[in-house]
């Protein structure tokens, strides 16, 4: 009966708000349409002399950065740990598995229940370590992503009233320095330091041999990465990366599709930067046990677990930055919170391309990673540089845009051929295979001049032993003088020397 009232009662109640939405629906319509017109065109309703440039407000200046970074942080570490219920829910998907489902409804509080579990386990430091650096060194991996994030602009400027009666226009980033290309090249560097430190104040090999793989790394990929980051700067004519964005308002005009070679490259390279799969080395789990972590626990251990997957929000960014348009897709001049969200869209596919690979491809051997880095990668990052200067070149000298867009694709058609043309020949090519008749590892025939050293060093290691034998025999020979006939055959035939016989005998 009471649960009878109580749908009533709930019934009773809807339709009583459904008639004050109908009541009301013309005051509703006129709120939405001014809200609308508010937040597209928003200086029709502002007086002018209210907006003021962020840049010419002392005051702003001052709080701008602090805020921003505080509700960004916030965004971040919400994204971070949301990535990783992403990977797992994808890797899941991929291996046709349900994934992580416990915790709240379809496990959607499992990163939460994974920091509380991170926050109350005990930190142990192992006997031995170098403590200093043991304890810095999660942080040097953590603060560079941080320093990353905050040149990279994710909209257009936006317009925030404050509590003095004043509109601000502010931009949606830190900063946007004049040379945020090269800040972002430089910093994305110093991550490693902090593999590299880790590894070697754990005092385990397991740990140091982690970070020297990471070193290694990072110095196969970074000229690669550097020259596929000089593409956008030879496109733009700018090392900033507000312009960079803004030369890509277009879809058509993104630097992928003006330079897809140069983007793949910084792909790869990306992924080489954060160690994600399939350049895992320094951390490979069924060769160095965690490999730089092995020796971490507690929040030490989840600060490098944080910097890895900031590092791949990080990287996301900046591929989207350089060659997929950074927060344009459609106009969004007017919205600007739009194209903030355009560009979290973006950066949420190249995770989830992240992750894809990790769940397709194995991880590179070691020694085949430093032959791709140095042959393949570094020859085709400086053939993607030679393709945009060349083109932009003959643009500038010709005067007109479209001799850009024209070269540019003549020189794609040359690349996609030679590659044709150079895997069609390596995949026709015959392996010659040895003669192994010849083979003296095979046949036992000596010759050539391994073998005449190997006997040198013989003849010389077997001389000592030639000699004691010798010697051997002309003191067995001496024992022999002055005995008889008899006593030899005797000592013949049961191996032992007869007892002398006395002279009186």
């Amino acid at each position: 009966m009471s649960r009878n009232r109580l749908v009533w009662a709930g019934v009773i109640v809807a339709a009583l708000i459904v008639l004050l939405i109908i009541l009301n629906l013309g005051a509703i319509l006129n709120w939405v349409r001014y809200a609308v017109e508010f937040i597209v065109n928003p200086h029709e309703r502002i007086d002018p002399n209210t907006i003021i440039q962020c840049s010419d407000s002392p005051g702003c200046q001052v709080v701008h950065p602090i805020l921003y970074s505080a509700i960004f942080l916030l965004v971040v570490i919400t994204g971070f740990a949301y990535t990783t219920l992403l990977e797992r829910r994808f890797i899941a998907w991929f291996q046709h598995r349900v994934g992580p489902n416990r915790v709240g409804p379809k496990g959607f509080l499992q990163p939460a229940a994974d920091a509380v579990k991170l926050i109350f386990k005990e930190d142990i430091v192992p006997a031995n370590v170098y403590k200093a650096v043991y304890y810095l060194a999660p942080m040097i991996k953590v603060v560079p992503v941080l320093l990353v994030m905050a040149v990279i602009p994710l909209g257009p400027d936006l317009m925030v009233p404050w509590f003095d009666g004043n509109w601000y226009v502010v931009p949606l980033g830190v900063a946007d320095p004049n040379v945020g290309v090269l800040w972002l090249l430089a910093i994305t560097s110093l991550g490693t330091y902090g593999v590299a430190l880790a590894g070697w104040a754990s005092n385990n090999k397991y740990a140091m041999l982690g970070g020297i793989r990471a070193s290694a790394q990072m110095i196969s990929y970074e000229l690669s990465l550097g020259l596929a980051m000089a593409v956008p700067i030879i496109l733009a004519g700018s090392m900033s990366l507000g312009d960079i964005i803004n030369q890509q308002k277009n879809i058509w005009e993104w630097y992928v599709f003006q330079n897809p070679l140069a983007a793949g490259i910084l792909l790869i390279a990306l992924l080489a930067e954060v160690n994600r799969a399939p350049f895992d080395l320094p951390e490979a789990e069924q060769e160095l046990t965690q490999g730089y972590m092995t020796e971490y626990s507690g929040m030490r251990f989840a600060l490098f677990m944080m910097a890895e997957y900031l590092g791949m929000i990080a990287v996301s960014m900046i591929a989207v930055a350089l060659f997929f348009g950074g927060y344009h897709l459609v106009p969004v001049d007017s919205v600007p919170l739009l194209g903030a969200l355009f560009y979290i869209g973006k950066v949420v596919a190249l995770l989830v391309g992240m992750v894809w690979v990790r769940a397709t491809l194995p991880r590179i051997r070691y020694d085949r990673l430093m032959q791709f880095g140095w042959k393949i990668l570094l020859p085709l990052s400086i053939l993607a540089v030679a393709w945009s200067g060349i083109a932009v070149v003959i643009g500038d000298v010709v005067g007109d845009p479209m001799v850009y867009g024209a070269i540019s694709g003549a020189i794609f058609a040359l690349v996609l051929l030679g590659g044709f043309l150079y895997l069609r020949r390596s995949g026709e090519a015959e392996i010659a295979e040895p003669d192994l008749d010849e083979n003296p590892v095979i046949t036992g025939e000596p010759g050539g001049i391994g073998y005449a050293i190997l006997t040198f060093v013989g003849a010389l290691i077997a001389v000592p032993f030639v000699l004691i034998g010798w010697l051997a025999n002309f003191f067995e020979g001496l024992s022999r003088l002055g005995t008889g006939p008899e006593d030899s055959a005797i000592e013949a035939q049961t191996g032992k020397t007869p007892a002398r016989r006395s002279g009186t005998d």
